[in-house]
């Protein structure tokens, strides 16, 4: 697989970081150009999420907040009203913090799971052995960076005043609620990763190979051909996977006081599981509720996908990154 691949998914950000890396050359890994890679796609996704961080945030709320009767311009008007307009890029300022780390580990994970897989043996790895790589890869970034997801979306649903900084919001969340609040929304957000990752690869490769079999073998497709692929790979992979996220999100804003041991301390009703918060939502919106803010995640990728692409190229050209 050319360097080309790699790049259009690497550059693809849409605030998602589920699916499944390509694969770098062995002439980039020998090179050092595979760092190169890794930089230009991470300022391209800090540039990208920051420019649609009004989205996001919009997402968020209607995730958590939103009922059948609320609608976009609402949410916006209230959001805008308690907070100013500087309150749509709440959350934002960790959500580029933990691109770094994030993406880092996820390519650790991949290499180490795609050396394992491959054992002595030199050769390509099959779309399902990719997909178990990408799978493996995603599960244990996503462990490790996951109370920053928490953090992201406590402070993106955060009232004016409420906290002070990042390490404030997290000195208080652990105080006031334990040091389990930080995983809260763990399980459904691990099992939203095979679908997310495998019908991502499914499609973007399905897509891709039906074009090369259409035109001489010899002939790349476009980066743009690439581009359009992994933009409807991606949303095509968020939209199957939406509902678990929309449960994650909704089980990590849950604010549960941790009961005190002093007398007199307070005493909270039992959290939602993740079962227990589908049915709740079935009963009380029905199946649309799963699916709640899905129109301002669809409104934002086209943005990102052109912020992040354009930028990329600034980046790619400035590093020196060969796109051959």
């Amino acid at each position: 697989m050319t360097s080309v691949f790699f790049c259009v998914l690497q550059y693809l950000d849409i605030g998602e970081d589920m699916n499944v890396p390509d694969d770098f050359t062995q002439n980039e890994m020998l090179t050092g150009m595979w760092w190169r890679h890794l930089v230009a796609g991470g300022v391209a996704g800090a540039v990208s999420r920051t420019c649609t961080a009004p989205l996001d945030r919009l997402k968020v709320y209607l995730q958590v907040h939103g009922t059948k009767s609320t609608g976009i311009l609402t949410c916006l008007r209230h959001m805008v009203h308690e907070g100013g307009y500087w309150s749509l890029w709440r959350g934002n300022g960790i959500n580029v913090l933990k691109i770094a780390p994030e993406s880092a580990i996820k390519f650790m994970a991949y290499e180490q799971a795609k050396r394992v897989i491959r054992g002595s043996q030199a050769r390509e790895l099959s779309i399902y052995e990719r997909f178990c790589a990408g799978s493996f890869a995603g599960g244990v970034s996503q462990t490790i960076i996951y109370p920053l997801e928490v953090m992201k979306t406590r402070l993106a649903l955060r009232k004016t005043g409420q906290y002070k900084s990042i390490a404030d919001a997290a000195k208080k969340i652990y105080l006031q609620e334990g040091p389990k609040s930080f995983y809260r929304g763990y399980v459904p957000n691990l099992l939203g990763i095979i679908p997310y990752a495998g019908i991502d690869l499914a499609v973007y490769e399905t897509l891709k190979n039906t074009y090369l079999r259409k035109h001489a073998s010899n002939e790349s497709p476009s980066v743009l051909l690439l581009l359009a692929c992994g933009t409807i790979s991606s949303t095509t992979g968020q939209v199957c996977s939406y509902p678990l996220a929309l449960v994650r999100t909704r089980l990590q804003a849950q604010v549960v006081t941790a009961q005190s041991a002093q007398p007199g301390g307070t005493i909270t009703a039992q959290p939602y599981t993740m079962t227990s918060l589908i049915r709740e939502i079935f009963r009380n919106e029905g199946f649309p509720g799963l699916y709640r803010g899905l129109t301002p995640n669809f409104m934002k990728v086209a943005p990102a996908v052109a912020i992040s692409y354009a930028t990329y190229e600034r980046c790619r050209e400035t590093l020196g990154v060969n796109m051959t």
